[in-house]
């Protein structure tokens, strides 16, 4: 059985304010249930382990998806949630698929986490896929392969746009825009409209830009993981 590892954020806390945050339901919920469907087994990781914070507007009528609505009422998949591995004791052999979905606690506990990184750059240079989405591409910031460049340099790589950001008022609200720092990291950033599905896939590593590019994330990562591996 092929095995894929989905590693959430633990931040809960826009930054030092009040104002809750943490992962994004829809982009946790659509990959899982297009995993598992495929016959995938699923293990479920975050940054400290536990229960991660979701962010609460995920779970509002609008964003409130079919799939959202399976995972919240399967009692398995709650399991895996509530009891997550800390990222620093996951053993990243075997695993097929890493993917990291998004949610704005990202950008502040994904960059810097030395033991996500390493997980990271170890599975891609060991052919498995590593997929991420919407914010998500924060986690790849950190990852660096074993020549001491950045996993996503000279890649193509979507992920949350500056446009989407300044339209949700939080351009000054995260410590960093997403686009501009993974095309700082040499990334090939490119992006489709504001809150349309847009995901591509260089080989092994594939990226989409926002909530609705989920399943189509989900999708090239199956079909990435059947292709040879090439560094």
């Amino acid at each position: 059985m092929p095995k894929a590892l989905i590693i959430l954020t633990s931040h809960g806390r826009m930054g030092d304010t009040d104002t809750p945050t943490g992962f994004y339901w829809e982009e946790l919920a659509a990959p899982y249930w297009a995993l598992s469907d495929a016959g995938y087994h699923i293990e479920i990781a975050s940054i400290e382990g536990g229960r991660p914070p979701a962010d609460p507007s995920s779970e509002a009528d609008d964003a409130m998806t079919d799939e959202v609505r399976r995972f919240l009422a399967d009692d398995a998949a709650m399991n895996r949630l509530n009891n997550t591995e800390k990222v620093a004791d996951v053993q990243v052999s075997g695993c097929d698929i890493v993917f990291l979905p998004g949610g704005h606690g990202t950008m502040w506990d994904l960059p810097q986490n030395e033991a996500l990184g390493r997980l990271l750059a170890e599975a891609f240079e060991k052919g498995a896929v590593v997929g991420a989405v919407c914010h998500g591409p924060a986690g790849l910031l950190g990852a660096r392969l074993s020549n001491g460049d950045p996993l996503i340099k000279g890649r193509r790589v979507a992920g949350f746009s500056n446009s989407e950001e300044e339209a949700v008022g939080l351009s000054g609200t995260v410590p960093f825009l997403l686009e501009d720092r993974l095309k700082e990291q040499g990334g090939e950033y490119s992006a489709g409209e504001n809150w349309s599905s847009y995901a591509l896939a260089d080989g092994k590593l594939v990226t989409g830009q926002n909530p609705q590019s989920s399943a189509e994330v989900a999708r090239l990562m199956i079909a990435a993981a059947d292709l040879p591996t090439v560094i």
